[in-house]
Protein backbone atom coordinates (compact mmCIF):
# COMPACT_ATOMS: atom_id res chain seq x y z
CA UNK A 1 0.00 0.00 0.00
CA UNK A 2 1.49 3.48 -0.80
CA UNK A 3 2.26 6.13 1.65
CA UNK A 4 -0.67 8.13 -0.35
CA UNK A 5 -3.04 5.59 0.10
CA UNK A 6 -2.56 4.59 4.16
CA UNK A 7 -3.27 8.56 4.73
CA UNK A 8 -6.26 8.17 2.62
CA UNK A 9 -7.34 5.44 5.15
CA UNK A 10 -6.13 7.31 7.82
CA UNK A 11 -8.27 10.22 7.17
CA UNK A 12 -11.46 7.77 6.61
CA UNK A 13 -10.99 6.33 9.96
CA UNK A 14 -11.05 9.41 11.80
CA UNK A 15 -13.78 10.65 10.07
CA UNK A 16 -15.57 8.00 11.08
CA UNK A 17 -14.51 7.65 14.00
CA UNK A 18 -15.24 11.24 14.65
CA UNK A 19 -19.45 10.51 13.65
CA UNK A 20 -19.77 7.55 15.45
CA UNK A 21 -18.75 9.60 18.51
CA UNK A 22 -21.28 12.29 17.47
CA UNK A 23 -23.92 9.43 16.88
CA UNK A 24 -23.32 8.19 19.88
CA UNK A 25 -23.48 11.35 22.08
CA UNK A 26 -26.36 12.28 20.32
CA UNK A 27 -28.14 8.72 21.24
CA UNK A 28 -26.81 9.18 24.61
CA UNK A 29 -28.90 12.93 25.11
CA UNK A 30 -32.08 12.70 26.92
CA UNK A 31 -35.25 12.91 24.20
CA UNK A 32 -37.39 14.68 27.09
CA UNK A 33 -35.69 16.41 30.19
CA UNK A 34 -38.35 16.94 33.36
CA UNK A 35 -38.35 20.46 35.31
CA UNK A 36 -39.99 19.00 38.08
CA UNK A 37 -40.61 22.25 40.73
CA UNK A 38 -42.57 21.92 44.50
CA UNK A 39 -43.14 25.47 45.41
CA UNK A 40 -42.26 26.15 48.70
CA UNK A 41 -40.45 22.80 48.93
CA UNK A 42 -37.97 22.58 52.08
CA UNK A 43 -34.59 20.78 51.95
CA UNK A 44 -35.15 19.31 54.55
CA UNK A 45 -38.52 17.49 53.42
CA UNK A 46 -36.93 15.15 52.36
CA UNK A 47 -34.68 13.44 54.98
CA UNK A 48 -37.52 14.80 57.20
CA UNK A 49 -40.12 12.54 55.94
CA UNK A 50 -37.84 10.00 54.43
CA UNK A 51 -39.00 6.65 55.34
CA UNK A 52 -42.80 7.66 54.86
CA UNK A 53 -41.66 8.49 51.04
CA UNK A 54 -42.32 4.91 48.93
CA UNK A 55 -43.23 7.05 45.85
CA UNK A 56 -42.11 9.66 43.38
CA UNK A 57 -39.67 11.79 45.83
CA UNK A 58 -38.49 8.19 47.42
CA UNK A 59 -37.46 7.22 43.64
CA UNK A 60 -35.84 10.30 42.85
CA UNK A 61 -33.71 11.12 46.11
CA UNK A 62 -32.43 6.88 46.53
CA UNK A 63 -31.70 6.59 42.70
CA UNK A 64 -30.72 9.95 41.41
CA UNK A 65 -27.80 12.52 42.50
CA UNK A 66 -29.04 14.20 45.28
CA UNK A 67 -28.03 17.64 46.58
CA UNK A 68 -28.40 18.58 50.26
CA UNK A 69 -27.57 21.48 50.50
CA UNK A 70 -28.70 23.56 47.42
CA UNK A 71 -29.65 26.75 47.90
CA UNK A 72 -31.61 29.74 46.42
CA UNK A 73 -28.48 32.23 46.65
CA UNK A 74 -30.32 35.78 46.66
CA UNK A 75 -31.72 37.69 49.31
CA UNK A 76 -35.63 37.51 48.42
CA UNK A 77 -36.58 33.88 48.17
CA UNK A 78 -39.61 34.46 46.66
CA UNK A 79 -42.06 32.31 43.39
CA UNK A 80 -41.26 34.47 41.15
CA UNK A 81 -37.59 34.71 41.51
CA UNK A 82 -36.74 31.33 42.26
CA UNK A 83 -38.59 29.95 39.52
CA UNK A 84 -36.76 33.01 37.04
CA UNK A 85 -33.37 31.43 38.40
CA UNK A 86 -34.25 27.53 37.75
CA UNK A 87 -33.37 27.19 33.83
CA UNK A 88 -31.70 30.52 33.25
CA UNK A 89 -29.04 29.54 35.42
CA UNK A 90 -28.58 33.19 36.21
CA UNK A 91 -29.47 35.55 39.79
CA UNK A 92 -32.15 37.78 40.03
CA UNK A 93 -29.91 40.75 38.99
CA UNK A 94 -29.51 39.76 35.99
CA UNK A 95 -33.22 37.71 34.94
CA UNK A 96 -34.69 41.55 35.58
CA UNK A 97 -37.33 38.95 38.03
CA UNK A 98 -35.89 40.24 41.25
CA UNK A 99 -39.51 39.93 43.02
CA UNK A 100 -43.12 38.59 42.94
CA UNK A 101 -44.01 42.34 42.30
CA UNK A 102 -42.14 42.94 39.25
CA UNK A 103 -42.87 39.18 38.63
CA UNK A 104 -45.15 38.51 35.57
CA UNK A 105 -48.70 40.21 35.83
CA UNK A 106 -48.91 42.00 32.39
CA UNK A 107 -51.96 44.33 31.21
CA UNK A 108 -51.09 44.15 28.11
CA UNK A 109 -51.40 40.37 27.39
CA UNK A 110 -55.00 39.54 29.14
CA UNK A 111 -55.60 35.78 29.31
CA UNK A 112 -57.75 34.37 26.91
CA UNK A 113 -60.91 32.25 26.34
CA UNK A 114 -62.08 33.99 29.19
CA UNK A 115 -59.80 32.89 32.11
CA UNK A 116 -59.85 34.41 35.29
CA UNK A 117 -57.15 36.34 36.77
CA UNK A 118 -54.67 39.13 35.49
CA UNK A 119 -52.67 39.71 32.57
CA UNK A 120 -49.58 37.86 32.74
CA UNK A 121 -46.32 37.10 29.98
CA UNK A 122 -42.46 37.21 30.36
CA UNK A 123 -42.00 41.23 29.63
CA UNK A 124 -40.02 41.51 31.94
CA UNK A 125 -37.65 38.80 31.83
CA UNK A 126 -33.89 39.16 30.59
CA UNK A 127 -32.24 36.80 28.80
CA UNK A 128 -32.53 33.22 28.08
CA UNK A 129 -33.13 29.51 29.67
CA UNK A 130 -32.61 26.50 28.52
CA UNK A 131 -35.67 26.29 26.74
CA UNK A 132 -33.26 28.90 23.93
CA UNK A 133 -30.73 26.78 24.15
CA UNK A 134 -32.24 23.95 23.41
CA UNK A 135 -34.14 25.46 19.95
CA UNK A 136 -30.76 26.93 19.38
CA UNK A 137 -29.32 23.65 19.10
CA UNK A 138 -32.05 22.26 17.20
CA UNK A 139 -35.05 24.12 15.92
CA UNK A 140 -37.19 21.46 16.15
CA UNK A 141 -36.93 21.32 20.49
CA UNK A 142 -40.29 21.93 21.87
CA UNK A 143 -41.29 23.09 25.58
CA UNK A 144 -44.21 22.87 27.54
CA UNK A 145 -44.20 24.89 30.74
CA UNK A 146 -47.47 24.02 33.48
CA UNK A 147 -48.09 25.40 36.95
CA UNK A 148 -51.17 26.32 38.93
CA UNK A 149 -49.94 29.57 39.10
CA UNK A 150 -49.11 32.38 36.17
CA UNK A 151 -45.19 32.74 37.21
CA UNK A 152 -44.77 29.43 38.09
CA UNK A 153 -45.30 28.49 34.52
CA UNK A 154 -43.82 31.54 32.89
CA UNK A 155 -40.38 32.10 34.21
CA UNK A 156 -38.90 28.49 33.53
CA UNK A 157 -39.15 29.25 30.05
CA UNK A 158 -38.45 33.00 30.24
CA UNK A 159 -39.28 34.68 27.07
CA UNK A 160 -39.75 31.34 24.88
CA UNK A 161 -43.26 31.50 22.93
CA UNK A 162 -43.77 27.74 23.60
CA UNK A 163 -47.03 25.85 25.11
CA UNK A 164 -47.11 27.68 28.57
CA UNK A 165 -50.33 27.37 30.84
CA UNK A 166 -51.83 27.75 34.15
CA UNK A 167 -54.85 27.56 36.05
CA UNK A 168 -58.03 29.82 35.62
CA UNK A 169 -60.13 29.01 39.39
CA UNK A 170 -63.08 28.10 36.94
CA UNK A 171 -61.03 24.89 36.40
CA UNK A 172 -59.58 25.32 33.07
CA UNK A 173 -55.70 25.28 32.55
CA UNK A 174 -55.42 28.85 30.28
CA UNK A 175 -52.83 31.02 28.99
CA UNK A 176 -52.20 34.83 27.76
CA UNK A 177 -52.23 36.62 24.58
CA UNK A 178 -48.52 36.70 24.84
CA UNK A 179 -48.40 33.10 23.42
CA UNK A 180 -51.91 32.47 21.51
CA UNK A 181 -55.10 33.98 20.57
CA UNK A 182 -57.29 31.07 21.06
CA UNK A 183 -56.72 27.46 23.11
CA UNK A 184 -55.45 24.88 21.11
CA UNK A 185 -57.87 21.78 20.64
CA UNK A 186 -56.25 19.44 22.92
CA UNK A 187 -56.06 22.17 25.91
CA UNK A 188 -60.11 22.28 25.32
CA UNK A 189 -60.62 18.77 25.09
CA UNK A 190 -58.60 18.13 29.09
CA UNK A 191 -60.55 21.49 30.06
CA UNK A 192 -63.65 19.82 28.85
CA UNK A 193 -63.46 16.98 31.00
CA UNK A 194 -64.21 19.41 34.08
CA UNK A 195 -61.64 17.26 36.02
CA UNK A 196 -61.22 19.78 38.99
CA UNK A 197 -65.11 20.03 39.33
CA UNK A 198 -65.18 16.12 40.12
CA UNK A 199 -63.57 17.19 43.56
CA UNK A 200 -67.08 18.75 44.90
CA UNK A 201 -67.91 17.09 48.09
CA UNK A 202 -65.03 15.51 48.79
CA UNK A 203 -62.59 15.36 51.64
CA UNK A 204 -58.53 16.09 52.84
CA UNK A 205 -57.93 13.37 55.20
CA UNK A 206 -55.26 12.14 56.33
CA UNK A 207 -53.42 9.29 54.12
CA UNK A 208 -51.02 7.53 56.51
CA UNK A 209 -52.70 5.97 59.79
CA UNK A 210 -52.91 8.65 62.78
CA UNK A 211 -49.80 7.41 64.53
CA UNK A 212 -47.92 7.88 61.61
CA UNK A 213 -48.12 11.88 62.50
CA UNK A 214 -46.09 13.51 65.20
CA UNK A 215 -47.38 17.25 64.88
CA UNK A 216 -50.62 18.31 66.54
CA UNK A 217 -53.53 18.79 64.42
CA UNK A 218 -55.09 21.71 66.49
CA UNK A 219 -52.28 24.94 66.46
CA UNK A 220 -54.51 28.09 67.10
CA UNK A 221 -51.75 29.60 65.23
CA UNK A 222 -52.22 27.91 62.08
CA UNK A 223 -55.37 29.06 59.31
CA UNK A 224 -55.93 31.87 61.39
CA UNK A 225 -56.89 29.51 63.71
CA UNK A 226 -60.10 28.44 61.19
CA UNK A 227 -60.47 24.93 59.71
CA UNK A 228 -57.54 23.79 61.32
CA UNK A 229 -58.70 19.79 62.30
CA UNK A 230 -58.40 17.37 60.01
CA UNK A 231 -60.52 16.37 57.71
CA UNK A 232 -61.05 19.64 55.35
CA UNK A 233 -63.88 19.69 53.19
CA UNK A 234 -63.96 20.98 49.80
CA UNK A 235 -67.82 22.89 48.84
CA UNK A 236 -70.19 20.66 47.33
CA UNK A 237 -70.93 23.18 44.83
CA UNK A 238 -68.16 21.99 41.59
CA UNK A 239 -67.78 25.84 40.96
CA UNK A 240 -66.86 26.69 43.88
CA UNK A 241 -64.73 23.21 44.55
CA UNK A 242 -63.08 24.12 41.21
CA UNK A 243 -61.52 27.10 42.96
CA UNK A 244 -60.79 26.08 46.72
CA UNK A 245 -59.05 22.99 45.24
CA UNK A 246 -55.73 25.09 45.12
CA UNK A 247 -55.51 24.53 48.79
CA UNK A 248 -55.27 20.98 48.86
CA UNK A 249 -53.22 18.76 48.08
CA UNK A 250 -55.69 17.75 45.34
CA UNK A 251 -54.46 20.32 43.18
CA UNK A 252 -50.84 18.97 42.16
CA UNK A 253 -53.02 15.82 40.91
CA UNK A 254 -54.96 17.76 38.59
CA UNK A 255 -51.59 19.81 37.19
CA UNK A 256 -50.26 16.40 36.71
CA UNK A 257 -53.02 15.49 34.81
CA UNK A 258 -52.81 17.86 32.39
CA UNK A 259 -48.76 17.50 32.01
CA UNK A 260 -49.39 13.89 30.78
CA UNK A 261 -51.86 15.10 28.44
CA UNK A 262 -49.99 17.79 27.30
CA UNK A 263 -47.03 15.36 26.62
CA UNK A 264 -49.23 13.42 24.47
CA UNK A 265 -50.92 15.85 22.73
CA UNK A 266 -47.32 17.24 21.56
CA UNK A 267 -45.99 13.86 21.37
CA UNK A 268 -43.26 15.70 23.49
CA UNK A 269 -40.08 13.89 23.79
CA UNK A 270 -40.50 10.93 21.11
CA UNK A 271 -38.79 12.32 18.58
CA UNK A 272 -34.56 13.03 17.92
CA UNK A 273 -34.26 16.13 19.56
CA UNK A 274 -34.80 17.35 23.38
CA UNK A 275 -37.90 18.45 24.54
CA UNK A 276 -38.42 19.96 27.94
CA UNK A 277 -41.51 19.72 30.11
CA UNK A 278 -41.52 22.15 32.87
CA UNK A 279 -43.73 21.59 35.70
CA UNK A 280 -44.65 23.19 38.61
CA UNK A 281 -46.74 22.04 41.69
CA UNK A 282 -48.19 24.87 44.11
CA UNK A 283 -49.72 22.83 46.58
CA UNK A 284 -47.09 22.73 49.12
CA UNK A 285 -47.40 26.54 48.93
CA UNK A 286 -50.79 27.11 48.95
CA UNK A 287 -50.78 24.98 52.59
CA UNK A 288 -47.68 26.27 53.72
CA UNK A 289 -48.64 29.57 53.91
CA UNK A 290 -52.21 28.88 55.50
CA UNK A 291 -50.47 26.10 57.84
CA UNK A 292 -46.90 26.13 58.21
CA UNK A 293 -43.87 23.91 57.87
CA UNK A 294 -44.69 22.21 61.30
CA UNK A 295 -47.62 21.33 60.59
CA UNK A 296 -49.69 18.12 60.31
CA UNK A 297 -50.97 19.12 56.89
CA UNK A 298 -47.83 20.04 55.38
CA UNK A 299 -46.36 16.49 56.14
CA UNK A 300 -49.33 14.73 54.78
CA UNK A 301 -49.03 16.93 51.65
CA UNK A 302 -45.21 16.04 51.33
CA UNK A 303 -46.63 12.47 51.69
CA UNK A 304 -49.36 13.11 49.12
CA UNK A 305 -47.15 14.96 46.70
CA UNK A 306 -44.59 11.98 47.11
CA UNK A 307 -47.32 9.34 45.98
CA UNK A 308 -48.95 11.60 43.10
CA UNK A 309 -45.67 11.85 41.62
CA UNK A 310 -45.03 8.07 41.94
CA UNK A 311 -48.10 7.76 39.66
CA UNK A 312 -47.02 10.56 37.36
CA UNK A 313 -43.66 9.20 36.95
CA UNK A 314 -45.25 5.44 35.93
CA UNK A 315 -47.41 7.07 33.98
CA UNK A 316 -44.49 9.08 32.18
CA UNK A 317 -42.37 5.73 31.80
CA UNK A 318 -45.45 3.95 30.00
CA UNK A 319 -45.49 6.61 27.12
CA UNK A 320 -41.75 6.99 26.85
CA UNK A 321 -38.38 5.07 27.61
CA UNK A 322 -37.23 5.85 31.25
CA UNK A 323 -33.78 5.58 29.39
CA UNK A 324 -33.82 8.84 27.83
CA UNK A 325 -35.38 10.90 30.50
CA UNK A 326 -33.71 13.13 32.70
CA UNK A 327 -35.63 14.50 35.41
CA UNK A 328 -34.90 17.03 37.97
CA UNK A 329 -36.88 18.02 41.05
CA UNK A 330 -36.07 21.61 43.18
CA UNK A 331 -37.80 24.15 44.71
CA UNK A 332 -38.07 27.80 44.29
CA UNK A 333 -37.84 28.80 47.86
CA UNK A 334 -38.82 27.35 51.16
CA UNK A 335 -40.01 29.22 54.06
CA UNK A 336 -39.78 29.38 57.92
CA UNK A 337 -41.92 28.43 61.10
CA UNK A 338 -44.76 30.48 62.06
CA UNK A 339 -43.36 33.17 64.30
CA UNK A 340 -46.02 32.89 67.12
CA UNK A 341 -45.06 29.19 67.51
CA UNK A 342 -41.21 29.17 67.20
CA UNK A 343 -39.21 27.74 69.66
CA UNK A 344 -38.21 29.63 73.00
CA UNK A 345 -34.79 29.08 72.15
CA UNK A 346 -34.89 31.11 69.57
CA UNK A 347 -33.87 34.66 70.01
CA UNK A 348 -34.67 37.86 69.08
CA UNK A 349 -38.12 36.67 69.45
CA UNK A 350 -39.32 36.49 66.16
CA UNK A 351 -41.90 39.57 64.95
CA UNK A 352 -44.03 40.54 62.24
CA UNK A 353 -42.78 43.59 60.98
CA UNK A 354 -43.38 46.44 58.83
CA UNK A 355 -41.82 50.01 58.04
CA UNK A 356 -44.48 51.31 56.55
CA UNK A 357 -45.92 52.60 60.18
CA UNK A 358 -42.94 55.29 59.70
CA UNK A 359 -43.98 56.72 56.38
CA UNK A 360 -46.49 59.69 58.02
CA UNK A 361 -43.41 60.98 60.05
CA UNK A 362 -41.11 60.51 57.76
CA UNK A 363 -42.83 62.26 54.85
CA UNK A 364 -44.72 65.13 57.58
CA UNK A 365 -40.60 65.81 57.99
CA UNK A 366 -40.19 66.37 54.23
CA UNK A 367 -42.74 68.27 53.13
CA UNK A 368 -41.41 70.47 56.12
CA UNK A 369 -37.97 70.69 54.24
CA UNK A 370 -39.90 71.42 50.70
CA UNK A 371 -38.83 68.11 49.75
CA UNK A 372 -41.63 66.33 47.39
CA UNK A 373 -42.76 63.96 49.85
CA UNK A 374 -43.27 60.72 47.25
CA UNK A 375 -38.83 61.12 46.85
CA UNK A 376 -39.09 58.58 49.97
CA UNK A 377 -40.37 55.24 48.96
CA UNK A 378 -40.55 51.93 50.17
CA UNK A 379 -41.03 48.80 48.74
CA UNK A 380 -40.95 46.00 51.75
CA UNK A 381 -37.65 45.34 53.00
CA UNK A 382 -35.90 47.87 50.20
CA UNK A 383 -35.87 51.58 50.83
CA UNK A 384 -35.33 54.19 47.01
CA UNK A 385 -35.14 57.78 47.22
CA UNK A 386 -35.19 60.62 44.39
CA UNK A 387 -32.28 62.22 44.84
CA UNK A 388 -33.05 64.78 42.22
CA UNK A 389 -35.92 65.57 44.28
CA UNK A 390 -33.77 66.23 47.45
CA UNK A 391 -31.28 67.97 45.64
CA UNK A 392 -33.74 70.22 44.65
CA UNK A 393 -34.55 71.08 47.78
CA UNK A 394 -30.95 71.31 48.73
CA UNK A 395 -31.39 68.44 51.50
CA UNK A 396 -28.99 66.07 52.48
CA UNK A 397 -30.18 62.87 51.26
CA UNK A 398 -27.92 60.61 53.24
CA UNK A 399 -28.53 62.54 56.09
CA UNK A 400 -32.27 61.26 55.93
CA UNK A 401 -31.17 57.55 54.57
CA UNK A 402 -29.31 57.45 58.12
CA UNK A 403 -31.17 58.78 60.64
CA UNK A 404 -34.51 56.71 58.49
CA UNK A 405 -32.09 53.70 58.89
CA UNK A 406 -31.46 54.64 62.32
CA UNK A 407 -35.31 53.95 63.76
CA UNK A 408 -35.40 51.11 61.38
CA UNK A 409 -32.98 49.32 63.44
CA UNK A 410 -34.74 49.95 66.58
CA UNK A 411 -37.77 48.16 65.37
CA UNK A 412 -38.21 44.42 67.28
CA UNK A 413 -37.47 41.92 64.42
CA UNK A 414 -34.94 43.47 62.12
CA UNK A 415 -31.39 42.10 62.69
CA UNK A 416 -30.15 44.68 60.47
CA UNK A 417 -30.10 47.59 57.45
CA UNK A 418 -27.41 47.89 54.74
CA UNK A 419 -26.80 50.57 52.54
CA UNK A 420 -27.19 48.49 49.41
CA UNK A 421 -23.70 49.83 47.78
CA UNK A 422 -21.61 49.09 50.44
CA UNK A 423 -22.56 45.15 50.47
CA UNK A 424 -20.32 44.74 47.46
CA UNK A 425 -16.92 45.49 49.93
CA UNK A 426 -17.83 41.74 51.53
CA UNK A 427 -18.79 39.14 49.61
CA UNK A 428 -16.55 36.35 50.62
CA UNK A 429 -17.17 36.55 54.15
CA UNK A 430 -20.82 37.69 54.53
CA UNK A 431 -23.51 35.65 53.07
CA UNK A 432 -25.99 38.31 53.94
CA UNK A 433 -24.29 40.59 52.03
CA UNK A 434 -23.78 38.18 48.96
CA UNK A 435 -27.01 37.32 48.65
CA UNK A 436 -28.35 40.53 48.63
CA UNK A 437 -25.84 41.36 45.96
CA UNK A 438 -26.87 38.74 43.63
CA UNK A 439 -30.66 40.23 44.07
CA UNK A 440 -29.76 43.39 42.42
CA UNK A 441 -27.74 44.55 39.82
CA UNK A 442 -25.05 47.43 41.39
CA UNK A 443 -26.45 50.16 39.56
CA UNK A 444 -30.11 49.33 40.80
CA UNK A 445 -31.78 52.52 42.77
CA UNK A 446 -31.71 50.53 45.81
CA UNK A 447 -30.54 52.47 48.86
CA UNK A 448 -31.54 50.18 52.28
CA UNK A 449 -31.71 46.69 52.33
CA UNK A 450 -33.68 45.41 55.63
CA UNK A 451 -33.31 41.88 56.92
CA UNK A 452 -34.67 40.47 59.78
CA UNK A 453 -34.12 38.55 62.18
CA UNK A 454 -34.92 34.58 61.58
CA UNK A 455 -38.64 33.30 61.42
CA UNK A 456 -39.36 37.54 61.35
CA UNK A 457 -42.02 37.83 59.06
CA UNK A 458 -43.01 40.72 56.32
CA UNK A 459 -46.53 40.37 54.84
CA UNK A 460 -49.66 38.94 56.29
CA UNK A 461 -49.32 34.77 55.39
CA UNK A 462 -49.91 32.52 58.45
CA UNK A 463 -46.63 31.41 57.06
CA UNK A 464 -44.24 32.83 55.05
CA UNK A 465 -40.18 33.04 53.24
CA UNK A 466 -38.64 35.81 51.46
CA UNK A 467 -35.43 36.24 53.53
CA UNK A 468 -31.23 35.17 52.91
CA UNK A 469 -31.68 32.65 55.62
CA UNK A 470 -31.22 29.32 54.65
CA UNK A 471 -34.65 28.14 55.98
CA UNK A 472 -35.63 29.92 53.00
CA UNK A 473 -33.01 29.55 50.61
CA UNK A 474 -32.08 25.36 51.17
CA UNK A 475 -34.66 23.37 48.65
CA UNK A 476 -34.04 19.96 47.31
CA UNK A 477 -31.46 19.43 43.87
CA UNK A 478 -32.22 16.05 42.68
CA UNK A 479 -31.32 14.60 39.55
CA UNK A 480 -32.55 11.58 37.72
CA UNK A 481 -32.49 9.07 34.88
CA UNK A 482 -30.44 9.08 31.76
CA UNK A 483 -27.12 10.60 32.07
CA UNK A 484 -27.56 11.10 35.73
CA UNK A 485 -24.74 9.89 38.15
CA UNK A 486 -26.44 8.77 41.71
CA UNK A 487 -25.15 9.46 44.97
CA UNK A 488 -25.77 11.96 47.83
CA UNK A 489 -24.14 14.90 48.15
CA UNK A 490 -23.50 17.22 51.13
CA UNK A 491 -21.58 20.20 49.10
CA UNK A 492 -23.24 23.66 48.84
CA UNK A 493 -24.21 24.26 45.40
CA UNK A 494 -26.70 26.71 44.35
CA UNK A 495 -29.71 26.54 42.43
CA UNK A 496 -27.91 28.67 39.34
CA UNK A 497 -26.23 25.01 38.40
CA UNK A 498 -29.36 22.96 37.66
CA UNK A 499 -29.87 25.14 34.01
CA UNK A 500 -25.73 24.50 33.08
CA UNK A 501 -25.91 20.90 34.46
CA UNK A 502 -28.92 19.70 32.19
CA UNK A 503 -27.46 21.78 29.05
CA UNK A 504 -24.62 19.38 29.33
CA UNK A 505 -26.62 16.49 29.46
CA UNK A 506 -28.24 17.49 26.77
CA UNK A 507 -25.12 18.14 24.98
CA UNK A 508 -26.32 22.11 24.25
CA UNK A 509 -24.39 24.93 25.27
CA UNK A 510 -25.82 28.88 27.16
CA UNK A 511 -25.87 31.07 24.96
CA UNK A 512 -25.15 33.83 26.76
CA UNK A 513 -23.06 34.06 30.64
CA UNK A 514 -24.41 32.50 33.27
CA UNK A 515 -23.93 32.28 37.15
CA UNK A 516 -23.90 28.68 37.27
CA UNK A 517 -21.80 25.64 36.78
CA UNK A 518 -22.30 22.21 35.69
CA UNK A 519 -22.12 19.67 38.61
CA UNK A 520 -20.09 16.82 36.99
CA UNK A 521 -19.95 15.07 39.98
CA UNK A 522 -24.33 14.24 38.76
CA UNK A 523 -23.17 13.17 35.45
CA UNK A 524 -22.19 9.50 34.20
Amino acid sequence: MTRLFRVAFALVAIVTSHQASAQTAAAARPSLVVLITIDQMRGDYLERFGPQLTGGLGRLMRGGAWYTNAQHDHAITETAPGHATLLSGRFPRSTGIMANRVGVEDDDAPLIASGIGPGASPKRFVGTTLSDWLTSNDSKSRTFSVSTKDRGAILPAGKSKSQVYWYSPDGRFVTSTYYRDTLPSWVSAWNDRHFPQTFAGRSWTLLLPDSAYHEADSVEAESGGKGIVFPHNLPEDPVDAANIVRGTPFIDDITLSFALHGVQSLALGAGAPTDLLAVSLSGTDYIGHRYGPDSREIHDQIVRVDRTLGVFLDSLYKLRDSSRVTVVLSGDHGVGTIPEIAAATVKPTPQRVTMYTLLPALRASLAALKVDTMAFDIDQQIVGIDRAAFAKAKVNADSVLTAFAAQVRAMPGVARVDRFKALFADTLTDPIARRWTHQFPAGAPVELVVTLTPFSLWGGNVASHGSPYDFDSNVPLVFYGAGVRPGKHAEFVRTVDLAPTLAALAGVKPTQTIDGVVLRNALK
